[in-house]
């Protein structure tokens, strides 16, 4: 195909996504969260761990129908010391840089200096366009000399920003995805901008074509438009799989993490048959919890 024609095939493929993103909209509005609506206190003190979720489309950063947000609650709920999580929506990236930058300015002086980037201890993940803002902020964030833990993708959708490469401020990154759907396709692989300072742990591609998920909860135009991709929003071995990516970060102890989630060790399906989906994430787990060394029974998945 000619530029001129992937150029107009990009060009139709964002319209038709815009005009999608639009139909969430409701009575949500454009306002979204406000820097009042924070609950974690900056400056953030000693060995503090910040966790940020984006949403995807135009979806609020209270919504519990989604993926993003149940997730944050459920870690919340967990009570970790030092552990604060918060989101917001994709478009509100000026207020994360801010509320990051207040976050780790200790001495409050209006700028981060060498020993407060440092110890800044930071994990982002997003859905959708969410996990696009990730990789967009992890850019401007690398402009600041700020290191991130950890960035996790959830069928990350790029319109304009590039939601390939991974910064390289970036510590350990993982990108989830499906390409089943005929219009919305989250991104097949995220390399490092640059592999000595950057980790990609996994890519994984989950399979909807037989893959039943409830989508009762969902509303019209997700369930006619974007069914693979709101699948993948909904499907809770999507979010098992980033929950343990996150614990990895936050818990020193890997036993913890596997025993929190029996369904990574334990086959659910009839006759004892690990699914697919079950194979995905326990190469994943793999990778996290014995730090990039293979162990008996794990499988390395190529960076």
């Amino acid at each position: 195909m000619s530029s001129r024609g992937i150029l107009k095939g990009k060009l139709f493929y964002s319209a038709v996504i815009a005009v999608l993103l639009s139909l969430q909209i409701g009575c949500a509005g454009f306002k979204g969260k406000q820097y009042h609506d924070l609950n974690t206190p900056t400056p953030l003190r000693g060995d503090q761990t910040l966790i940020l979720g984006f949403l995807g489309g135009f979806e609020r950063w209270d919504d519990e129908s989604r993926g993003v947000r149940k997730l944050a609650i459920k870690i919340d709920a967990l009570k970790f010391p030092n552990v604060h999580i918060e989101t917001l929506e994709n478009r509100k990236r000026d207020l994360a840089i801010k509320f990051i930058q207040n976050t780790f300015d200790r001495d409050q002086n209006g700028f981060l200096d060498d020993w407060e980037r440092n110890s800044a201890r930071l994990i982002l993940y997003g859905h959708s366009l969410g996990g696009a803002a990730v990789v967009e902020i992890s850019r401007e964030l690398k402009k600041m000399g700020v290191p991130i833990l950890l960035t996790v993708q959830i069928d990350s959708v790029g319109l304009v920003y590039d939601d390939h490469v991974i910064p390289s401020n970036v510590k350990r990154a993982a990108n989830l995805f499906q390409n089943d759907g005929w219009i919305l396709q989250g991104e097949d692989e995220i390399e490092p901008e640059n592999p000595n300072k950057t980790k990609v742990i996994a890519n994984i591609k989950f399979d909807y074509r037989d893959n039943n998920i409830d989508m009762s909860s969902l509303s019209w135009e997700r369930r006619l438009f974007s069914i693979p991709h709101a699948k993948m929003d909904a499907d809770p071995e999507v979010w098992a799989t980033v929950e343990q990516m996150i614990l990895s970060e936050i818990v020193d102890n890997t036993d913890q993490i596997l025993a929190r989630d029996k369904r990574l060790l334990l086959p659910s399906a009839p006759g004892g048959k690990v699914t697919r989906h079950q194979q995905e994430r326990r190469k994943a787990q793999c990778l996290i919890a014995m730090q990039d060394e293979i162990s008996e029974g794990c499988e390395s998945k190529g960076s």
